[in-house]
């Protein structure tokens, strides 16, 4: 399994770098301690900082770039939008989900419940297990884990219909989508184009999305 890229592995009670910092080849070679899940919920109830954990491993998360802030902002607004009479909620970056298949705790850059929160009972409230959207957009640093490890792991979560990437590089959004038989696709838009989120009926028009961004 491998690691989170987005931060580095603590070696003693204070936790490495920012998820969206680059990885401390150094502090890993030398780590000497393997965290449980429950330090990290310890951890997380007693921390004003949020924290990702995977594989043994916390990482201490920071704050996105205001390109990125906005990107996830105009999206959740499509989707909230969107979501009319469902039973669903749309969620920012504050709700934890874990991946019961990879022992994942991550923050998403967005989420849509629909029906009750499924909470993962070890984990702090507000932990889902069942999303049905995720979204990540990516950054420097977390584009390689935003479309590569973590779209793998987001696959193994049952509840989940699509997941959605924005990029930082190009008016770009990308929607990975689960069929009724459970067989994943995968849609590109680029500027000037749309692309659909079946689940809720939604259209994100990729110039709407990117209206206020320097990003061409």
């Amino acid at each position: 399994m491998s690691p989170l890229r987005r931060g580095a592995a603590p070696t003693g009670p204070v936790v490495g770098p920012s998820r969206r910092g680059s990885v401390d080849s150094v502090t890993l070679a030398r780590r000497l301690h393997r965290y449980t899940y429950a330090e990290y919920v310890a951890l997380e109830q007693s921390s004003p900082t949020k924290h990702e954990f995977l594989d043994g491993e916390i990482y201490a998360m920071a704050g996105g770039s205001e390109e990125h802030s906005a990107l996830a902002a105009e999206v959740l607004r499509a989707l909230g939008n969107a979501v009319g009479a469902r039973p669903c909620r749309v969620h920012t970056s504050d709700l934890r989900v874990y991946v019961e298949s990879a022992g994942l705790a991550t923050f998403p850059d967005g989420a849509v419940i629909c029906g009750p929160l499924a909470q993962h009972a070890p984990s702090p409230v507000a932990t889902a297990l069942n999303p049905s959207v995720l979204l990540e957009v990516t950054s420097p640093s977390s584009e390689e884990l935003d479309t590569g490890d973590k779209q793998a792991f987001y696959r193994t979560i049952p509840s989940l219909r699509e997941s959605i990437i924005v990029s930082h590089r190009e008016r770009r959004i990308t929607v990975h989508q689960r069929d009724a038989d459970g067989i994943w696709s995968t849609r590109v838009a680029i500027a000037g184009g749309r692309v659909s989120v079946p689940s809720l009926g939604a259209e994100l028009d990729v110039d709407e999305i990117y209206r206020s961004s320097a990003i061409r």
